[in-house]
């Protein structure tokens, strides 16, 4: 593992249409590392093909911070923007945060102690369904389609974790590398999923983490179409398990 006195973080934000919260989203994210976190970082803007004014944004905030980069992904999509920053990464951690900071900053100084004070540790997962997680104004419905991803996981892949898309995952750059080699390559939120399912399958070391979660009312999220997106991607995930279950057994003669 990375010795600790050589840490260095990359946070990555994909973004898409977010002209409403980018700017205020990397202000803060600066002022509180500027004032809490003594390793060197880098904030990287993800666009996947913004058609307000999130690029002009994006590019006046590399101006303004030396530590900013704005990227222009191209195609749409979290998974997309995950992969392109694990890509363009050189920093020993790397992780995505949501634009919004729905989860509390404070947690982004915790995940730095963490992976300091435990070498052997490579992957935190932010959790909103933690019993000592904190979740705030989340609608009721959007409560119950969270909570019943979290359950169909569990049921069809097992998952240990308790939440797979809060929106605040870190990893050690060499893991981040690994787990994008065995993934798919669906653009979407499902991408995050998989990642988190695969680190599972594979034994990285990961701390499912509780943290106080916000919900924002203004999210560019479609819901339904999500919805459809995770039933459809839990489908052909599943069947790519047993297919890679069987390919196993029959190396090893089984």
């Amino acid at each position: 593992m990375a010795n600790t006195e050589e840490l260095s973080i990359n946070l990555l934000f994909p973004v898409l249409n977010e002209r409403l919260r980018l700017q205020n989203g990397i202000d803060r994210t600066m002022a509180y590392l500027r004032k809490n976190v003594s390793i060197p970082y880098q904030l990287t803007i993800l666009d996947n093909g913004s058609e307000d004014e999130t690029p002009e944004i994006g590019k006046a905030l590399a101006q303004k911070y030396p530590e900013v980069s704005y990227v222009r992904v191209g195609e749409k999509g979290v998974g997309v923007a995950f992969r392109k920053g694990i890509e363009l990464n050189e920093c020993a951690l790397v992780g995505y945060m949501d634009i919004d900071l729905s989860t509390d900053i404070r947690y982004l100084g915790r995940t730095i102690k963490l992976f300091k004070k435990h070498p052997e540790l490579e992957y935190v997962n932010g959790s909103r369904f933690s019993k000592k997680s904190d979740t705030r104004g989340r609608k009721w419905y959007r409560k119950i389609t969270s909570k019943g991803l979290v359950f169909m996981l569990k049921v069809f892949f097992r998952m240990r974790a308790t939440d797979a898309v809060c929106g605040f995952t870190f990893l050690r750059k060499e893991t981040a590398k690994r787990l994008v080699a065995a993934c798919g390559n669906d653009n979407g939120w499902f991408y995050t999923i998989e990642f988190l399912l695969r680190a599972e399958r594979m034994g990285v070391v990961i701390y499912d983490m509780p943290v106080k979660w916000q919900e924002d009312y203004n999210t560019t999220v479609k819901m339904w179409k999500t919805i459809k997106n995770y039933l459809v991607q839990m489908y052909r995930l599943r069947k790519t398990f047993k297919q890679e279950e069987k390919a196993c057994k029959s190396r090893r003669g089984d």
